[in-house]
């Protein structure tokens, strides 16, 4: 998952490939509080993997379940879960449980429900927006009842204090009346809650107004069955909870792939897995078909936002489906412009707006005001930041209308501001697809975490970027300047790759010495072989991994270096090295670190540092890093050393060390690691097309 401040997408251009979903939330959810519920032992397999569900796990500890997650590495994300059989512990209801749900709706309504039958006393809170966002009309259905919850804050919002009551305290002869033009997710925790007290006789709901997101309510219902739970559905304006309900754990489960997470690859394929063709030998053509397999969902899903598909294919998508696959071509292009209620699929939706981009007239998206009290106001944040791209856009109190630039030159680069909102970051992404080739800039990217933390990796895993367009930075410099710790912190800061150029010799030889090849020009071509199938990763700890391995201290041996002069004397496997320094570059951008990164390997990077620092100043910093690993040591001689190594390297026929032409030279001799590292990010910033957009609205202003 990226965690850094903002994630640049580069200009991208087509799409192919597989892509695994993780579970849905709203379901991840709804069976974790409904196995808590349970007598017994249930256990929950491809259980989404994200903030919302973390919180509600920790909750479900502190009410007394117990919850074990799988230790099979085949089934990392199955938990056991022990249910409370319906009745706390008396120890636990005998205290006060203070519980945080961040901003997690799909755990503070269904809970909320659900403690106040439970009968002990709680404090529910969140982050600032969970506290934004309205829980009145659950909470008056709930006094109805005779539950007793105070607010902690503002009326009608958490944080809230709930007291315990008993069964005889309870109104079960009418129907409780609760609101569904709000939310579903609070008829949901009725449903899900009143369970708990429809022992003696019937309970009925009635919903107040028209229900929307009936496709979650649906989902209710379904899940409610699996668990013993036969609930009466009168029109989706009543709902029955028979006499003698009880949970009943179906001791297995297996959580769907999230539909609402499958959207913005469905997009992808509609936006981007179009047919090409390309000249092939002997005059021949080859014609390439593309397409976006979605995998863990499939057309006869139980969530309502399947029907998603339905929209895409109005706009133009070709879509086929399996059990639990969907597959995505672009069809029609420019996708078709639409005008459709979306009160059935109000989250995937949002994809709907980032669609209309690539169309060809004014969509409109009707009767989701809901947007307005999701993560965000959703209909307000789509609006801003779909103009920043240069979309018309207009917003009403439940519509929203895109008509998308009206050229190539109007789209304009953008940084999306994401407003802690995942859904607003996912969609966003597939703007990187527009036709002027500019990047995106995506502002606090590990929102996603919230349902999908692996996202941007799955979303790169499956496009291809214009050529070119993957950015990369130089760092070039001689030994003991500190370019390996400042391009190891600039990529970090950027979530960039990182490639360590001057240790490829060190990992070659270990390597071919491992599978026994000797290091000579009899065995250059086996080794050369090797290379393209070596697995290396630099991390921005500055460790170096081969196959998965830490092999840091490894190639720091004084074999390795021997070994490592060895392979850089022959052709063969430098020519080799060379491609697999080209191999790094990979989306959403690289930091190449070495000596001749910008003159030789990538002559064309957008941003070239040529580090360095005195002498003297470098023999000293190598000098404490010796001391610190206990290794002896003299300043005088490690001065020599590097000056004596300085004038090779400066000398030799191949590659001398140089800066290149266009290189910004940095010299950090009397200057802190963070003050290079902010200089050179302060230097890329000002290459970034944002940064003149940014420039432009100050001066407008």
């Amino acid at each position: 998952m990226f965690t850094t401040a903002f994630l640049d997408i580069p200009a991208l251009q087509s799409a192919n490939g597989e892509v695994q979903l993780p579970g849905s939330k709203s379901i991840s959810n709804r069976v974790l509080l409904l196995a808590a519920l349970s007598q017994g032992t249930t256990t929950i397999h491809d259980l989404l993997d994200s903030d919302d569900t973390q919180v509600m796990l920790k909750a479900l500890e502190q009410l007394g379940c117990a919850v074990v997650r799988s230790t099979d590495p085949a089934h990392l994300n199955s938990y056991h879960v022990t249910g409370l059989g319906g009745h706390l512990a008396p120890a636990t209801a005998a205290r006060t449980l203070q519980l945080f749900l961040g901003n997690a709706g799909t755990a503070m309504r269904p809970l909320t429900a659900a403690l106040a039958l439970l009968g002990g006393n709680f404090e529910m809170s969140g982050v600032a927006r969970m506290h934004e966002r309205p829980i009145g009309d659950l909470v008056d259905a709930l006094r109805q009842l005779g539950c007793r919850i105070d607010y902690l804050g503002n009326e009608g919002y958490p944080p809230l204090r709930i007291h315990p009551v008993t069964s005889a305290q309870l109104h079960l002869q009418a129907p409780i009346p609760v609101r569904g033009d709000v939310s579903s997710q609070f008829l949901t925790a009725l449903l899900m809650a009143l369970p708990l007290v429809a022992r003696q006789q019937d309970v009925t709901i009635e919903v107040v107004g028209e229900l929307i997101s009936r496709p979650y309510i649906h989902i209710t219902l379904e899940l409610l069955q699996r668990f013993g739970i036969a609930v009466k559905n009168d029109s989706w304006q009543r709902f029955t909870i028979p006499a003698g309900s009880h949970y009943q754990s179906p001791r297995e489960i297996h959580v769907e792939a999230d539909a609402s997470s499958a959207s913005y690859f469905i997009a992808l394929g509609a936006i981007a897995a179009g047919k090409s063709s390309k000249p092939g030998p002997n005059n021949s053509t080859i014609h390439i078909d593309r397409s976006v397999k979605v995998l863990g969902v499939g057309a006869q899903s139980i969530q309502g936002d399947i029907r998603f598909v339905d929209a895409a294919r109005a706009m133009g998508a070709a879509i086929t489906s399996g059990p639990n696959w969907l597959e995505i071509r672009r069809g029609t292009w420019p996708l078709q412009a639409i005008d459709m209620d979306c009160n059935h699929i109000p989250d995937a939706a949002m994809t709907l707006a980032a669609m209309a981009l690539y169309a060809n007239g004014t969509t409109t998206l009707r009767n989701i005001a809901s947007w307005r009290v999701k993560e965000t106001d959703r209909l307000a944040a789509m609006a801003t930041e779909l103009r920043k791209l240069g979309a018309t856009v207009e917003e009403g109190a439940d519509y929203i209308s895109i008509t998308p630039p009206a050229n190539r030159e109007a789209w304009k680069p953008a940084s999306i501001h994401t407003y802690d909102d995942h859904r607003v970051a996912m969609c966003f992404s597939l703007a990187a697809f527009n036709p002027a080739g500019v990047s995106v800039r995506i502002e606090d990217p590990k929102c996603v975490a919230k349902t999908f933390p692996g996202y941007f990796e799955a979303l790169f895993s499956a496009v291809r970027p214009v050529p070119g367009s993957v950015p990369v930075i130089c760092v070039d410099g001689p030994t003991a300047s500190g370019k390996g710790t400042v391009a190891s912190a600039v990529a970090a800061a950027l979530g960039y790759h990182l490639l360590d150029s001057g240790a490829l010799y060190r990992i070659t030889g270990l390597a071919a010495t491992r599978a026994g090849i000797p290091i000579d020009a009899d065995h250059a071509g086996q080794i050369a072989a090797l290379i393209a199938q070596l697995d290396i990763t630099f991390t921005s700890d500055q460790r170096v991994l081969l196959d998965g391995e830490d092999i840091s201290l490894a190639i720091r041996s004084e074999e390795a270096g021997m070994n490592a002069s060895l392979v850089s004397a022959l052709p063969a496997v430098r020519q080799a090295l060379v491609q697999m320094q080209h191999d790094f570059r990979q989306l959403p951008g690289l930091v190449a670190d070495g000596r001749d990164m910008g003159t030789v390997i990538f002559p064309l990077a957008p941003l070239k540092v040529y580090l360095t620092a005195s002498a003297a100043q470098r023999a000293q910093r190598r000098h404490k890093q010796l001391i610190e690993k206990g290794i002896p040591a003299t300043i005088a001689d490690l001065r020599a050393d590097l000056e004596a190594r300085d004038a090779r390297d400066m000398n030799r026929a191949t590659a001398p060390l140089q800066a290149a032409q266009d290189a910004l030279l940095l010299d950090n001799s009397d200057i802190t690691v963070e003050e290079a590292v902010a200089q050179v990010l302060a230097w890329w910033e000002k290459r970034q097309p944002f940064a003149a957009v940014a420039a432009h609205s100050q001066a407008s202003a």
